[in-house]
This record gives C-alpha cells, sequence and structure tokens, in this order.
C-alpha cells in the first residue's frame, strides 16, 4: 500500500468541490416501485460482484482521507437487505463523516434502534402515499403498514433528522401533496417531494408526468402558509418553513429547476463503478483495480480522472439528452 498522502480538494472542471459520495451498497430490492423497477424480470448481480465491505471502506477512506470527502450517503436497492448492514455502518462510522443512508423503511421497524447504535446519524424513508391500495401498485408490495411503523421507530431511535422522500408523479399521487405534507408537520418529520425523473426501467416517464417545484409549493402553501429558508447551496433541495412552526418542507426539483451548477456528489454503484453523475453515461471501474492488486494511489489516480469527465448538466428536456442505460435500482438512488 502506499504511504500517507496529503489532503487535497477534489475538483471537477467546472470548479464544483465533491464533498458528498452515495454508496450502493446492492442491487437488490423487496420492493418493485414502478417509477424505478420492472414488477419482474431483474437480473440481480451475482454475489461475487458486488464489493465487500472491506472494498467499501477503502474506497470511502480513500475519499475522505485523501479529498475531504464530508459525507457519506448508503443506498440501494434497499440497503437494508444486505446481510450485516450495521456491520459496515460501524465500519464507515469510523472515518468521522456525517453518514446518512436512504430506505424504503420496510424493516425499520425491527432494526432502527441498531443501525442508531452502530453510528447511523440520519435517514431518509421513502414513502409516495399514505393509501394501502395505492401503496400497493406504486410498490407492488402491501407494506405501508410496516413503513410508517418503521418512520415512528426511526424518531423514536435518536435519528435526526429524519425525512420522508416522496416522489409525486401526476395521475397517480399527485392528489396526495397536501396530504403527505400534513403526515410529515403531524409526524414530525421533513417530508421532501422529488420530482419524477427518467430513471424508471419501463421507460414510461414523460414530461407532464412531472409534477414542479412551483405547483407543489402552491398546493401546499394554499393550506398551510409558508416561507422559503435561504438558499440551498450544494444540498439537493430547496426548504421552506411553516408560518405556524409546525416544522419545515422540502422539494427537490431536479427537471423544473436542477441543482447541477452546485452538485458536489459522486456515486459508487453496488458492483464498484463509480459515477460522477446520476444520469452519467459514463462509470469507472473501481472493482477491477482493487482486485487486481492495485494500490490506494491507483484508485485515487483513476477517481481523479473520473471527476475530470464530470459534466455541467444532465440536459434533461433537452434534445441531447441521453437517458442512463440503467434504472435507479442499478445505480443507487
Amino acid at each position: 500500500m502506499a504511504g500517507e498522502q496529503a489532503r487535497a480538494d477534489l475538483v471537477d472542471p467546472f470548479g464544483r468541490v465533491i464533498r458528498d459520495l452515495r454508496i450502493s451498497v446492492t442491487d437488490r430490492c423487496n420492493f418493485r416501485c414502478t417509477y424505478c423497477m420492472p414488477a419482474e424480470g431483474m437480473e440481480w448481480l451475482p454475489r461475487s460482484e458486488v464489493l465487500t465491505f472491506e472494498e467499501i471502506h477503502r474506497v470511502s477512506r480513500i475519499f475522505v482521507e485523501r479529498f475531504g470527502v464530508e459525507g457519506i450517503r448508503l443506498t440501494g436497492g434497499e440497503p437494508t437487505v444486505r446481510a450485516h448492514l450495521p456491520m459496515l455502518i460501524s465500519q464507515l462510522s469510523g472515518l468521522g463523516v456525517d453518514l446518512a443512508m436512504t430506505t424504503n423503511g420496510a424493516t425499520l421497524r425491527n432494526s432502527a434502534e441498531e443501525l442508531r447504535s452502530a453510528g447511523l446519524r440520519r435517514i431518509n424513508i421513502s414513502l409516495d402515499t399514505l393509501h394501502a391500495d395505492r401503496f400497493e401498485q406504486m410498490t407492488r408490495r402491501n407494506e405501508l403498514e410496516n413503513v410508517l411503523a418503521g418512520i415512528d421507530a426511526a424518531v423514536a431511535a435518536g435519528f435526526s433528522p429524519v425525512k420522508i422522500n416522496a416522489v409525486i408523479e401526476r395521475g397517480v399521487n399527485d392528489d396526495e401533496i397536501v396530504d403527505l405534507a400534513r403526515f410529515g408537520r403531524e409526524r414530525g418529520v421533513e417530508v421532501r417531494f422529488i420530482e419524477f425523473m427518467p430513471l424508471d426501467a419501463t421507460g414510461h416517464w414523460a414530461n407532464d408526468r412531472v409534477v414542479g417545484q412551483d405547483e407543489i409549493v402552491e398546493r401546499i402553501a394554499e393550506v398551510f402558509p409558508l416561507e422559503q429558508m435561504p438558499a440551498r447551496g450544494a444540498a439537493p433541495a430547496d426548504r421552506w418553513r411553516y408560518l405556524d412552526g409546525a416544522g419545515t418542507v422540502g422539494v427537490i426539483p431536479s427537471v423544473t429547476k436542477p441543482f447541477c451548477g452546485d452538485c458536489d456528489r459522486v456515486r459508487l454503484t453496488a458492483e464498484g463503478q463509480f459515477r460522477t453523475c446520476l444520469f452519467a453515461t459514463d462509470e469507472f471501474d473501481l472493482r477491477e483495480i482493487m482486485r487486481s492488486g492495485g494500490d490506494d494511489d491507483a484508485l485515487a489516480e483513476r477517481i481523479i480522472a473520473a471527476v475530470g469527465t464530470k459534466w455541467a448538466g444532465h440536459q434533461i428536456n433537452r434534445v441531447e439528452f441521453i437517458r442512463p442505460n440503467r434504472s435507479m435500482s442499478q445505480i443507487g438512488g
């Protein structure tokens, strides 16, 4: 292994400093959400192709120690289906970063305390509807009550903050925007509405299915008056506070008001492919370096070279936009 190196910022061609690493720990999922995966036919990665905990920790350590990355978020697929996940969280928490996870919450009622004790600090839970029949239609699973119990368990375990991710699709669940906002106010969690993005496996995304940020905020403000909070910077969500003091709400406007100009994140897929953007069309193989005996310098050099290709933005709604050839579950949410 190479000797210890001085820390240097990881800067892309547009001057953006990389501070956030998203790691998919598995491509597998116990849901089949319509905006992410087909109902049947997903081919899972063989176990041998998925990064080991040691490999994930090694890449993470390089990002933290050499490049000053401050935040790591674990994603999937569904990260909680990865066996012995608290062990990985314990290893990564030792790096001293802001460690978070995005989950569908279906099994969280049984694992929230253990995940918190292992060192996980923040958690985002996906919840797109409050109606059991619609939940089953959207996720193809009858798990709403378990997800609601998981949200309560996360709050009780002391995660701070607990955020709810709600993907809004016109004609599917846009009639629940106010209800979901009310749910967040009552549970003391921040709901973050996410514009429907072209990452579904079936390819049914169309622009007229997108409910934009302005419309979402207008609908909520008609019932619960809002005040916009300071600019988001590199964070993906614009945020508002309720004027009556009942918390906050956010919108991730990836389609109508993309935050590409301030993007500070990069991604690692479950099989060790490094991506500089959720919508990137190129990947850089880090697993091959590790499994062929490459040292940390070789890994760092490939990471630097990859970040040197990071583009200005994803081009959604432009004729030159190229849809990724992999769905969200395969990339890492």
